[in-house]
């Protein structure tokens, strides 16, 4: 939702095309995250040209003038990221910018925005300025809450809005508070005075011509790193000296940085990041940085913050040969489930007399904390969306496993309720990006409570990782599809191991324990085996393609498969479509079957089973259009093709994972019907990958 990308380099002479090329693959890099138009800033001027003593050769560049506060070029656009390069190249080409141009010093800025506050425009896009001569220019990630009272006391003091946005408050602010200082102060100082008005989430790169050549970001709530080309080298700047244009010291290193809303738009220049904090304010300048935090007592006193090696490689966010990175990330669960079990599961049962003296499931997130969670009240899974329905599929586990009582609550639905959470809960909160904004925020509230709380996630560094007590990673890899795929199965797989880790001081449920343990290792192999139905699905997708609705009936593990698949359905092929229970058909649903409706049902071997075979009956006897999900050799199904029923024949399993193979084909089928509708699948409409804003403005 919303992505930033700035770019910061001193003393390491670059150009204006590598500059502007630099900007425009970035925000391709947040193109997954969703939006609706982008824009750029950057600086015509060099504010600090180089020296014959800066330059190794000793010769100094072609002249570019001097700052002198000169505002950046500025250039918003609609639509895709294409499109705003397109106009910038022929904007430089009319204006007639010479494109060899060489910096010493580049401040810039760009931003890709989802739409919160006015429609999709040029107007409304960011970067957001405080007027004509760009005094302050801001890209923001967020909602400010208190906006509209901001803008009615910048209006009575003279300002004029072009825009409809909350962002445009900000760089007004800077500017009204920059004419009424008494005397100069450093600019992270005067954007912590602008920061003590704004409330609501905000992630922010703001630059100016009063401060040439500085860069300030801030973040609060939405996710902000800075990832640094030679984190050896580089120096960390004082926060009360005002930089002198005469003081030679400020010239002497040098340093190339990215700032970006997410590790996919920084991974390709470097792996050493810094992830920003809560109420963080960075400042760089003059080949230094410094970071600062406003909940501190002492604002102007540098905080630590650990350097990062990023475990990701630049192959994880290329598409690799597939033509999407739906497509990819369907094909790369076998690997990516591996990856979630690597080095946590002993798939080998001990020798027959043996002692367990090591555990076959050890995830060492858990170790410290795995006897309190035994002994708490309930264990509530805490989730939005895709995730939700991970916890559903792994619930019953969690329950047979731990004899413990386990809740599952909407994070946006638990904030409004504002449920009674107490000192022996246990909260799970559980997100891919680490990110969610509802999810964070029922995090904080039951940390006020006073609960243990464990985060799952797939990113490392992320918010919910943070911020929690202890916790799992999926260790999926990146996923840039904004529908989630390998994080769903992975998450149902980690949750799992989190109830068999649990569960390993039980002697009645070990035998139980060492068949799901067994079935472990060949889960990859049979996901394997079921992405071969990809043919199949395309076919069935080109039946399916024209259709207006879709209902998906299970019940049991696999309520949570027909719900996974609706979703995916509804939001990537954008058609209606439905997860019910099977057990509440007769409360409702019945009344809209008829021949015309095309039904999903699952109807795999498990507990469930002879209950979902009453369920094809019923149907049948409606003259329903069924589509069977059964285990490969079920002869009872078979027997249903000559009633005209269609069959997705997937591998058998223990009962607790047949969700994760139930979904491969239903993911496969979501893809082939959005691909045959002539949609994005990476980038469906309206959505985005990481729901980093509230919904509560």
């Amino acid at each position: 939702m919303c992505g930033i990308f700035g770019y910061y380099t001193y003393g390491v002479p670059k150009d204006l095309k590598y500059v502007l090329d630099t900007l425009f693959n970035g925000l391709k890099r947040l193109e997954y995250r969703g939006y609706d138009s982008a824009g750029i800033a950057v600086d015509l001027v060099d504010p600090n040209p180089a020296t014959k003593k800066d330059t190794p050769d000793g010769t100094i560049p072609e002249e570019n003038g001097t700052h002198d506060g000169v505002a950046p070029l500025i250039v918003k656009e609609v639509g895709k990221v294409s499109a705003l390069e397109s106009l910038t190249f022929d904007t430089i080409h009319r204006d007639q910018i010479e494109m060899g141009r060489m910096f010493n010093n580049q401040v810039a800025i760009s931003h890709t925005r989802w739409a919160t506050h006015g429609p999709p425009s040029a107007l409304n896009s960011h970067p957001h300025v405080s007027d004509a001569d760009c005094e302050f220019t801001v890209v923001h990630n967020g909602i400010l809450t208190n906006f509209k009272l901001l803008k009615e006391f910048l209006i009575k003091h003279g300002e004029t809005f072009v825009s409809e946005t909350d962002t445009e408050v900000i760089p007004k602010l800077c500017k009204f508070v920059y004419h009424r200082l008494s005397e100069p102060v450093p600019f992270p100082k005067l954007v912590m005075e602008v920061l003590k008005k704004l409330e609501g989430a905000y992630a922010l790169l703001i630059k100016s011509t009063h401060y040439p050549g500085e860069l300030v970001a801030c973040k609060r709530g939405s996710p902000l790193i800075l990832g640094i080309k030679d984190a050896l080298g580089v120096r960390r700047t004082s926060f009360s000296r005002i930089r002198d244009a005469d003081d030679k010291k400020w010239r002497s290193t040098n340093m190339e940085c990215w700032i970006a809303s997410d590790a996919s738009a920084v991974v390709e220049h470097t792996k050493r990041v810094i992830v920003l904090e809560d109420n963080d304010v960075l400042h760089l300048t003059a080949g230094g940085y410094g970071i600062y935090n406003t909940s501190q007592q002492d604002v102007e006193e540098a905080v630590p913050r650990v350097l990062l090696t990023l475990q990701v490689e630049v192959e994880q966010i290329m598409k690799g040969g597939f033509d999407h990175f739906m497509q990819k990330e369907i094909h790369e669960q076998p690997e990516s489930l591996l990856q979630t079990m690597r080095g946590r599961v002993q798939f080998q049962r001990p020798a027959v007399g043996n002692p367990y003296l090591q555990p076959r499931v050890k995830l060492g997130g858990l170790v410290e904390t795995a006897e309190t969670i035994r002994r708490c009240r309930r264990i509530m899974f805490v989730a939005c969306g895709t995730s939700y329905n991970a916890c559903l599929a792994a619930r019953q586990t969690v329950e047979e496993m731990c004899d413990v009582p386990v809740v599952l609550e909407l994070a946006s639905d638990l904030l409004d309720r504002r449920c009674p959470i107490f000192r022996d809960d246990t909260c799970v909160f559980v997100s891919q990006s680490g990110e969610t904004a509802d999810t964070l925020r029922a995090l904080e509230y039951a940390k006020s409570k006073g609960a243990l709380c464990v985060g799952i996630t797939n990113t490392v560094g992320s918010a919910i990782s943070r911020s929690t007590h202890c916790g799992v990673h999926l260790n999926a890899g990146y996923e840039i599809g904004v529908a989630s795929t390998k994080a769903y199965t992975s998450q149902i797989l980690a949750i799992t191991m989190m109830a068999l880790q649990l569960a390993e001081d039980s002697i009645s449920k070990r035998e139980k324990r060492d068949q799901i343990i067994d079935e472990l290792g060949q889960l990859p192999g049979k996901v394997r085996t079921t992405l071969m139905l990809d043919n199949s699905m395309r076919e069935l997708a080109k039946h399916l393609k024209d259709e207006h609705s879709l209902m998906f009936f299970s019940r049991g593990y696999n309520y949570a498969t027909a719900l996974e698949a609706a979703l995916k359905t509804k939001e990537v092929a954008l058609i209606h479509s439905e997860g019910i229970l099977a057990g509440e058909m007769k409360h409702g649903p019945l009344a809209l079957v008829d021949e015309n409706l095309p039904i999903v049902v699952v109807c795999t071997r498990d507990s469930m089973y002879k209950k979902m075979d009453g369920v094809i009956q019923q149907l049948l006897a409606r003259s329903a259009r069924l589509l069977i999900v059964c285990n490969e050799g079920d002869e009872a199904m078979k027997a249903y093709e000559s009633r005209g029923c269609k069959l997705i024949q997937v591998p058998e399993t223990v009962e607790c994972l047949q969700p994760v193979i139930n979904i491969i084909p239903l993911q496969l089928l979501s893809y082939h019907l959005t691909i045959l509708r002539g949609f994005d699948v990476d980038q469906p409409r309206n959505l985005a990958k990481s729901v980093t804003v509230s919904e509560e403005h």
